[in-house]
């Protein structure tokens, strides 16, 4: 079975999402889910993304019923707190700075569900990115190089940001940047989408 272009929707208005899934899926559709994605109190990191992705998915699916939807999340952990979107350049500094010489894990999750889909299955890729010693000058450079300001943790891994790590391990190196392929793949044969 191979969905049209209106019948798999990412539920997402993230331009890093909408790529990555252009490189398995030819055709979909994207639309902005709007909840509140405020942490509920105590609620640790895994299970906060794993219900972001849950009910992204099923905002997008209880009013398009017939489609396939994607639903996914993403937040960074360092030393137990969630780091977010630094939104500014002072905030940016501040982040590097405290990731410097640091393991910093993202949880990603991923729902795939429809209307009609009664289970909610949803998965979560932890990456553990360790970042090298930084200096001052090498931080101020990359922020000013690359404008990181809407990504969580102020880099993007799949452009200059690579340069300021030591590693990183991940059993799906598609999940730093937002979206789990290996295990969407997997859902998305599971609902009979063809992808080769």
């Amino acid at each position: 079975m191979n969905k049209p272009k209106d019948r798999i929707i990412l539920a997402s208005s993230s331009p890093y999402r909408k790529e990555l899934l252009s490189r398995i899926l030819e055709g979909f559709g994207t639309i902005s889910p709007d909840i509140d994605e405020t942490p509920f109190p105590d609620e640790e990191p895994i299970e906060l993304v794993a219900r972001l992705a849950q009910q992204k998915a099923l905002a997008i699916a209880v009013s398009h019923p017939e489609a396939l939807v994607i639903g996914s999340d993403q937040v960074c952990v360092l030393n137990n707190q969630i780091v977010g979107k630094p939104g500014t350049m002072d905030k940016a500094i501040e982040q590097l700075k405290a990731c410097s010489g640091q393991t910093v894990t993202f949880y990603t999750s991923l729902c795939v569900t429809t209307g009609q889909d009664a289970s909610q299955e949803t998965t979560v890729v932890a990456t553990k990115v360790h970042f090298r010693q930084l200096t001052d000058k090498e931080i101020t450079a990359y922020l000013e190089k690359e404008q990181p300001l809407n990504c969580a943790g102020s880099f993007k891994c799949e452009g200059l940001g690579i340069v300021l790590f030591e590693a990183i391990e991940s059993k799906d190196p598609t999940a730093l940047i937002g979206l789990p392929l290996i295990a969407l793949a997997t859902r998305l044969r599971e609902f009979g989408v063809k992808l080769i």
